[in-house]
């Protein structure tokens, strides 16, 4: 989804470059990219925010399951050496 976003945004922009013969259209032209530019930032930025959110969130449940297996362990170890 996002390449076809920023290949509409580039093909536009390229052609607008190539019919745009003064100056007025090309600085239009450039704010509009400019434009496009920091709204696929800001895109982007969401999208690692929620993935790093994602991979914090993972891996507390990893030590959280971690932490409760070697309490099992622990448990079923100390039941073996108290029954031996």
């Amino acid at each position: 989804m996002e390449k076809f976003i920023i290949g509409v945004a580039v093909g536009g922009i390229c052609g607008a470059l190539l019919i745009a013969n003064n100056y007025k259209m090309r600085a239009l032209v450039k704010k509009g990219q400019e434009e496009v530019q920091q709204k696929l930032d800001t895109l982007m930025d969401e999208k690692l925010n929620a993935m790093e959110k994602q991979v914090e969130e993972t891996a507390k449940d990893v030590k959280d399951f971690g932490k409760k297996a070697v309490k099992k362990v622990k448990e079923k170890a100390k039941k073996l050496t108290d029954n031996g």
